[in-house]
């Protein structure tokens, strides 16, 4: 594997952190700002007028910077077309003293060429720098003449140089590229926002089912019904007495607003082991009653129709009863609950007000590896794309360069600082070898590596510039990609309100009062997934499947045997202070350090003398020892780098081949033969759990370990300060009324107890844990 394991050599400006795969720092380029000013020459070509040819023409415009070009669409047969296209060339790879535009006919016999202009960008009138939205200058006429210097009419546009704070520079086709940009490549590689549709649940519960008949008359004895909303597809249990009143939740389905599908109850009638369609009933989802809490819903009733086709009954009158209704109050949850990005409820009642503000810059990156041979040479066509919340980002992909600028700035609201910032670099792969779209079947997008923010191990108000390592991870092992140069900046409005948020619960209240089962979250998360690829996928440009499911982690709950040992030396390594305890004392015990032993029977002796001093002695011991490890840290690395993909915490340098082609085999597996595949499969799923379970006790143990680490600077100000009033109260209150209290507290009765989680839960729940740095 050391074949696949490249060393990278440290650029200026960088610190070196621990290895090939670790973060390294950079120094801000400009004080307070995310990312570097880029200039770009914009040129915008409006529309023309008079055009003098004989015939009809198909009239676009060619632009020509030096090696550089690129071509607006295309208006039939008019002399006065109108096109409003923006082209942006990038300042820095500008070698060419003139612009040529030229006007071209698509329909023309013979000679496309109607006439053009050149333009001296020497003497170009200096605009302003782009900083405002409104700093681009008015477009003017140019003449446009031809090869004989005959006039064949004029063109409207306007040139200026910006920046990308421009107001044109998302809708501008970079046009700097190795091959002419046309304008269907042009809608593919732009800058865009994707906003995720809003997701609910819908619970349909039935009651029973009325009057069914089989089409010949013959009484119906076990009935069952199905319910449909686009690809969902659930089922009742088969009941005899046509009555579901024991299945107390009913079914659950994801659905995206606008609500543009129905529901469709279907009744079944098994007969003779076999199935027959009673009738059918279509609801629409924009008649349900919306819901945000725990209240009771009250079933209607609803006449079934017969399905086309079938032999009608005379006097049919079935009638179903369902208890249908729009959950409000849950995060449907489209990634896996350690990678949210966003914990708000989908109804808009129950939205909390922001907190804070998250900023990102999407400087560069360096060194990435060639995914395609263009011209004899590796080439990549590299995008980033950003998820945070409802507001997903895509930058333009820089074509043919193996490290391109991007230097876009981005920022969020942010209503839990618990949460994770995701961005992700692919290679375009629908871009051919000699520019254009890929002609035939696409082909997917090339993941080349994805970096994880935690929000809250970010300090308010400081900017945090790092060169992030792209890892990715195949069946042939793990390989490192290049480097992805962020820079992001937390602040937050409210102190107050940002510590308030440790004592809250992380999810909605109704996950804890009407709780989802595990395989009901996953299987709601892969409809999630399938619902947001198909919005996203109707934009212009689309995000393609491939790219929702790498962040949405579609793949998190797949099949690992390298995941399983992951979790495994994660939970090793949680639990080696209860080793170390344990080491100790028995060393106290064998009198290997004779002072020791002695101190620690004089100590013992004193709070068997005196407990009162026991709980006292124990916060404060944590509360200094918390302070200890803040003046260590602090005198150290006064602002520790991000948490990152580690390949040592992954377990994936020393995982075997056959273990890395095992996780990237496909489920259900096709290698063995139909029995051993069964039972592999089977196997897998219930590994899959087992490793789930680990990964659970890992993360409440690194929790524990990780509160006074400063990971988490404001959490760990709460525990010590909470350490320091309970070591004042356990001081002043004696003894046995603690015990008494504390006893009675744990077993209150049933009555007495809230269904929400207590506030030291919900602390423990938002501590920071390494799942962060799995991969």
């Amino acid at each position: 594997m050391a074949d696949l394991l490249p060393r990278s050599s440290a650029g200026a400006g960088l610190l070196q952190w621990n290895s090939d795969f670790g973060i390294r720092e950079i120094t801000p380029h400009l004080s307070g700002d995310l990312v570097e000013r880029m200039e770009y020459l914009y040129v915008r070509v409006v529309k023309a007028r008079g055009l003098k040819w004989s015939g009809d023409i198909d009239p676009f415009a060619e632009l020509r910077l030096g090696g550089y070009s690129c071509t607006t669409s295309h208006v039939e047969k008019t002399v006065s077309p109108e096109w409003d296209n923006v082209f942006a060339f990038s300042r820095e790879r500008i070698h060419a003293a003139f612009l040529e535009v030229f006007v071209r006919g698509k329909g023309l016999a013979k000679e496309d060429y109607v006439g053009g202009t050149r333009l001296d960008l020497a003497i170009l009138p200096d605009a302003p720098v782009s900083v405002q939205p409104d700093s681009a200058p008015a477009p003017q006429w140019y003449p446009v003449f031809d090869n004989k210097g005959e006039h064949r009419g004029e063109m409207m546009m306007a040139v200026w140089f910006g920046t990308q704070a421009d107001k044109y520079f998302d809708s501008a086709v970079h046009a700097d590229a190795a091959f002419a940009v046309d304008d269907k490549l042009a809608a593919h590689i732009q800058h865009k926002l994707y906003a995720v549709p809003r997701l609910w649940y819908v619970r349909v519960k039935v009651v029973e089912v009325r009057e069914v008949v089989f089409a010949d008359k013959a009484r119906v004895s076990e009935v069952f019904v199905r319910s449909r909303i686009s690809g969902q597809v659930q089922r009742t249990r088969t009941s005899t007495d046509h009555r579901w009143r024991d299945e107390e939740n009913g079914h659950l389905f994801v659905v995206a607003e606008p609500f543009e599908d129905h529901l469709t109850m279907s009744v079944v009638g098994v007969k003779n082991g076999k199935e027959e369609v009673i009738g059918d009933v279509h609801i629409l989802l924009t008649h349900l009653e919306r819901r945000w809490d725990a209240r009771p819903i009250h079933p209607r009733w609803y006449s079934l129709v017969q399905p086309e086709g079938a032999t009608k009954v005379d006097k049919f009158s079935a009638k179903i009863n369902i208890n249908l209704c729009l959950e409000g109050g849950y995060k449907v949850l489209s990634e896996p609950v350690h990678y949210l990005s966003d914990v708000r409820p989908s109804a808009s009642e129950l939205k909390r007000e922001p907190i804070g503000l998250v900023e990102l810059g999407i400087r560069e990156a360096v060194g990435l590896a060639a995914t395609r041979t263009r011209d004899g040479r590796g080439s990549c066509d590299a995008y980033c794309v950003a998820k945070y919340g409802v507001k997903w980002y895509r930058t333009r992909t820089v074509t043919d360069g193996l490290s391109p600028r991007f230097h876009q700035t981005y920022h969020w609201e942010v209503h839990d600082h618990c949460t994770v910032l995701t961005v992700a670099v692919f290679h375009n792969s629908q871009i051919g070898d000699k520019g254009g779209l890929v002609a035939g079947d696409p082909v997917k997008d090339v993941l080349l590596g994805k970096v994880r923010i935690r929000l809250s191990t970010l300090e308010s108000g400081r900017t945090y510039a790092y060169a992030y390592p792209l890892i990715s991870l195949h069946g042939g092992g793990v390989k490192k990609m290049g480097e992805l140069r962020l820079a992001v900046r937390f602040s937050n409005s409210s102190t107050l309100g940002l510590l308030q948020t440790y004592t809250q619960p992380h999810l909605p209240p109704m996950h804890y009062h009407r709780p989802l089962t595990v395989v009901q979250q996953e299987m709601l998360r892969r409809e999630a997934v399938t619902i947001i690829a198909h919005r996203l996928g109707r934009m212009d440009p689309p995000l393609r499947l491939e790219c929702v499911e790498h962040l949405c982690e579609s793949h998190a709950l797949r099949w690992s045997m390298r995941r399983c040992k992951a979790h495994f030396f994660r939970l090793r390594e949680a639990l080696e202070p209860l080793s170390a305890a344990s080491t100790w004392f028995y060393h106290v015990c064998q009198w290997t350090n004779p002072v020791t032993t002695i101190a620690v029977h004089i100590i013992f002796a004193m709070l068997v003398c005196y407990p009162g001093l026991i709980l006292p002695t124990f916060f404060l011991y944590k509360f200094l020892l918390g302070m200890q490890n803040y003046v260590h840290w602090q005198w150290r690395h006064r602002h520790k780098h991000p948490w990152h993909v580690d390949t040592k915490v992954s377990h994936v340098e020393a995982a075997h081949r056959d273990e890395l082609d095992e996780e990237f085999d496909e489920f259900p597996t096709a290698r063995p033969p139909e029995v051993v595949r069964m039972r592999y499969d089977k196997l897998r799923s219930l590994n899959a759990r087992i490793q789930e379970i680990v990964g659970h006790v890992a993360t409440n143990a690194e929790r524990a370990r990780r509160v006074m680490s400063w990971r988490d600077p404001r959490a760990t100000v709460l525990y010590l300060m909470a350490c320091l009033c309970l070591a004042v109260i356990t001081f002043t209150v004696p003894f046995q009324a603690v015990a008494l209290l504390t006893g009675f507290y744990l077993m209150r009765h049933p009555y007495l107890r809230k269904r929400l989680p207590d506030m030291p839960a919900n602390f423990f729940r938002r501590l920071p844990c390494k799942v962060d740095c799995l991969l």
